[in-house]
C-alpha cells in the first residue's frame, strides 16, 4: 500500500443541481489551515458545529453544519472535513473555491475512496461497492452492494485465502524438510483440504456470478422471423407501447432496447429486425445489427408462431446462434386455443403477446434460462473482473490437483491461486488497474 498522500483535496460531494443541502468534503493531512480559514475558531472532533463559512476577508459565504473527522478515524484515514451548507450551485462553487484558496486541490473522480483503500480503511471490493451502491438500479442491487460494502464478499474471500495459506504452509514445509520422516501433507490430509478448497471456491464463484448478474443485469435479445410478435412481446414486457406494431412484415428495422426489472434483476430486452433474406439495403443493415446484438446477449429468445412451431427457418437461426442459452417462445396461442405453459425442462414456453397471457411465466423463464438463482439475504454484488479472477483461481486449483505428486509445481499453482484471489481485494493490484477502477467513480467519492 502507498503512504498517506500529503496533498489536500476538496470536492462537492452532492449531485449537481439545486437542493436544500449541499456538501463540500475535504481530506487532508493537516486540517488547521481549513478550520481557521473557514471558521476562525476550533472544532471538536466528531461534533456537529453550526457556523458561518468565511471567505478570505472574514465575510460569510454561507452558514451550515461543519463536522471534523480526525485521522485515522475517518473515511479516508486522513483528516476529513464535511461542510453541509445550502444546496445552490453557486453557493457550493464559492465554498469549494474557498477550500482551494486555503491549499486544497480539486479531487479527481473516486479519489476519496482511493485514499480510503490506500490507507487500509477498505479493500478494493468494498471501494467498488461504493460506486455500485450509488449506481444501483434496483432495491435488490442496492442491498447487494451494501452487503459488499459491509464486507460480505471480502469475508468469503478471506475464508478462501486462510484455507489456501494453511495448505501452502504444509506444502512449503514438505519442500523445506524433505528428509523428515513426517509426511506433512498426508498427516494433515492435504488432499482433503484441497478438495474442500475447490468446493468453497466453486460456491463463491457461483455466488459472484449471481452478484454480477444483479449488478450488470441480463441482456435478452428477441429474435425470429418477421411478424412473429417480437415487438408486441417487447411492449408487454415494457408495460407500454415502446415499439411500433403493424401487420406489415419488416416494420422493425433497427434494434430497440427497453430496461425492465424482474425480481430485482435488471433485464435489458432488445427487439430486433425479423431474420430473413432482406429485400433492401435498409433491412439488410437492420438484420446485421440484429446478429450483432445476439453476439453480445446473455440469452436469446427465439419467437415462433404457435400455429407453425419450429420450422426450417427457425432451425437455421438456431444453428447460427453463438453458445448462449436459448428460450423458444411459441407466440399467438390465442389463435390456437392453447393455454399458456412452460415445458418441463424450461426451454420452451407458449404465450400470447396480444392478450398478455403467459407474460408472467415468461418473466420467470427468462431468469431461469439465464441461470439466475437468488442467494437470498446473503447475496453480494460482483463485477466482471471479480469473475475473471475467480475463474483464474479455479483454473490454478485444478492444475494443483493434477500436480500433487510434483511438490514444486503444486506449490507454484497454489501461489498463483492466492495471487488471483488477492487481485480481487487489492492486496495484489497494478496501479493502472486502480486508475481504471477509481476513474469511474463520482467526484466527491
Amino acid at each position: 500500500m502507498a503512504g498517506v498522500p500529503a496533498e489536500a483535496i476538496a470536492a462537492i460531494a452532492t449531485a449537481p443541481g439545486r437542493g436544500g443541502i449541499g456538501v463540500v468534503r475535504i481530506s487532508c493531512a493537516d486540517p488547521e489551515p481549513f478550520i481557521q480559514g473557514l471558521f476562525g475558531r476550533p472544532l471538536t472532533e466528531r461534533t456537529a458545529l453550526y457556523a458561518r463559512f468565511l471567505d478570505a476577508s472574514g465575510e460569510a459565504l454561507d452558514e451550515g453544519i461543519a463536522i471534523w473527522f480526525a485521522a485515522p478515524r475517518s473515511f479516508t484515514g486522513e483528516h476529513v472535513l464535511e461542510l453541509q451548507g445550502h444546496g445552490g450551485p453557486q453557493v457550493l462553487r464559492m465554498l469549494l473555491e474557498r477550500c482551494l484558496e486555503l491549499g486544497a486541490r480539486p479531487a479527481q473522480p473516486g479519489e476519496f475512496s482511493r485514499r480510503a483503500f490506500l490507507n487500509g480503511k477498505i479493500d478494493l471490493t468494498q471501494a467498488e461497492a461504493i460506486a455500485d451502491l450509488i449506481d444501483a438500479g434496483s432495491r435488490e442491487a442496492a442491498r447487494g452492494a451494501l452487503r459488499s460494502l459491509e464486507g460480505e464478499f471480502s469475508r468469503r474471500l478471506s475464508a478462501l485465502r486462510d484455507g489456501l495459506v494453511h495448505l501452502r504452509m504444509l506444502v512449503e514445509a514438505s519442500l523445506d524438510f524433505p528428509e523428515e520422516d513426517v509426511d506433512f501433507l498426508e498427516q494433515a490430509d492435504a488432499c482433503g483440504m484441497l478438495e474442500r478448497l475447490v468446493t468453497s471456491l466453486d460456491a463463491v464463484l457461483a455466488e459472484a456470478r449471481q452478484g454480477a448478474m444483479l449488478r450488470d443485469g441480463l441482456s435478452v435479445v428477441l429474435i425470429g422471423q418477421p411478424n412473429v410478435g417480437k415487438s408486441s412481446l417487447l411492449n408487454q414486457l415494457a408495460g407500454y407501447d415502446a415499439a411500433i406494431v403493424t401487420d406489415i412484415a419488416g416494420t422493425t428495422r433497427d434494434t430497440l432496447r427497453e430496461a425492465i426489472s424482474i425480481d430485482g434483476v435488471p433485464v435489458h430486452v432488445i427487439d430486433t429486425a425479423g431474420l430473413r433474406e432482406p429485400d433492401n439495403p435498409v433491412e439488410k443493415l437492420g438484420i446485421e445489427r440484429a446478429w450483432t446484438a445476439v453476439g453480445k446477449a446473455d440469452l436469446a429468445v427465439l419467437l415462433t408462431d404457435a400455429q407453425h412451431g419450429v420450422g426450417e427457418r427457425e432451425a437455421d437461426i438456431l444453428a447460427r446462434l453463438p453458445d448462449i442459452p436459448v428460450l423458444t417462445v411459441h407466440n399467438k396461442v390465442d389463435l390456437t386455443e392453447e393455454a399458456a405453459r412452460v415445458s418441463a425442462d424450461g426451454r420452451e414456453l407458449w404465450l400470447s403477446a396480444l392478450t398478455g397471457e403467459g407474460i408472467g411465466l415468461l418473466r420467470q423463464a427468462l431468469l431461469q434460462r439465464a441461470g439466475w438463482q437468488s442467494a437470498g439475504e446473503g447475496l453480494f454484488t460482483a463485477r466482471a473482473r471479480h469473475l475473471q479472477a475467480l475463474r483464474r483461481a479455479r483454473a490454478h486449483v485444478q492444475a494443483a490437483r493434477g500436480a500433487r505428486r510434483q511438490l514444486e509445481l503444486f506449490a507454484e499453482e497454489l501461489r498463483l491461486t492466492q495471487q488471483a484471489l488477492a487481485e480481487i481485494t487489492g492486496e495484489f493490484s497494478a496501479d493502472d488497474l486502480l486508475g481504471v477502477i477509481f476513474s469511474q467513480f463520482c467526484i466527491g467519492k
